[in-house]
């Protein structure tokens, strides 16, 4: 039976059960989101990081001139007709063939990003999906697939990629695919270890139990508690996606003309600098350092945030 006196030993009167209120528990992602918030760097580089994706969205509404358009006033001219200036509409200044910079540093920034974010989002669902259903099967069918990721991630990942642009032609397309094949690899690995920790925790039984399929069980019960490790991993992989495809268009390889990329600015910034044209260099270089800047604090804010030792 109930001992009614323990109500004074639980101190029962302090609780006021007549208004309703409920002790809710917090769950996991919602005490990484505050974990995360009271990181003040990675707070600050999320937020211009949020900037830096609404300029490269939204900047070519303000430009003045188009990527490919050429301004004949600043064309051959000395290099002071294409410095920065607002009332010339050249926000950012011009390049060596008069061709606005602010337009050409907008459309750069969107395709480095779309190459970081389109990689990253592959390789996290292939990866995950992959590394979850070899631990999760294991045995030979665990031993079959894991040889293969080791045969894949053994070979270089800048040759293949370098080879595929120039054996199917320089563009934007030949890059995702580069990065597709062979940017799962490291992830499939990560997700392949946390499953073999997974796997025999008492939920997974429990669903074994019941008769679910090996294929739902992974799919609803494996890949759902992978993500926090996954978020992470894949928001660090961002920045090397980025530096992988800015190296290969400052080598010439990657997009081009008129399309660009961060790589691509940088390459011709880099070549007028003689000239004492040190915007073509310093803006392209200015967005390209932030963002790794930013996408490497994030990364380590996350880390933490979703840390069990920390929690």
């Amino acid at each position: 039976m109930i001992d009614l006196t323990a109500k004074k030993k639980l101190n029962l009167d302090d609780f006021d059960l007549s208004s309703g209120d409920e002790m809710k528990g917090r769950s996991l992602w919602v005490d990484a989101r505050i974990r995360y918030a009271k990181n003040k760097m990675a707070s600050i580089c999320l937020f211009v990081l949020i900037l830096i994706c609404i300029f490269s969205i939204f900047g070519n509404f303000f430009a003045a001139f188009s990527i490919e358009e050429i301004d004949w006033a600043v064309l051959g001219m000395t290099y002071e007709k294409g410095y920065p200036s607002l009332e010339t509409g050249h926000y950012f200044g011009t390049d060596e063939m008069g061709r606005d910079l602010y337009a050409r540093v907008v459309q750069g920034s969107r395709i480095s990003l779309a190459v970081g974010f389109i990689g990253a989002i592959i390789s996290t669902f292939v990866g995950t999906i992959y590394g979850a259903i070899s631990g999760y099967i294991g045995g030979r069918v665990d031993g079959l697939m894991m040889r293969i990721v080791d045969i894949l991630i053994a070979i270089p990942f800048m040759f293949v990629l370098i080879l595929f642009l120039v054996v199917f032609g320089r563009s934007i397309l030949m890059i995702f695919v580069g990065i597709a094949l062979f940017s799962w690899l490291g992830m499939a690995r990560v997700a392949r270890g946390q499953t073999m920790t997974l796997k025999n925790k008492e939920f997974i039984e429990a669903a074994r139990a019941t008769g679910v399929s090996q294929f739902t069980i992974v799919i609803r019960h494996i890949v759902p508690n992978l993500l926090g490790i996954v978020i992470v991993y894949g928001s660090l992989m961002i920045p090397g996606f980025i530096m992988a495809e800015s190296f290969i268009s400052f080598l010439g390889l990657g997009v081009q003309e008129p399309n660009t990329s961060w790589g691509a600015l940088i390459s011709e910034g880099a070549g007028t600098m003689t000239y004492g044209t040190i915007w073509q260099l310093a803006f392209p270089l200015f967005f390209f350092t932030v963002t790794m800047f930013c996408f490497y604090f994030i990364g380590d804010g996350l880390r933490d945030a979703f840390d069990p030792k920390d929690r």
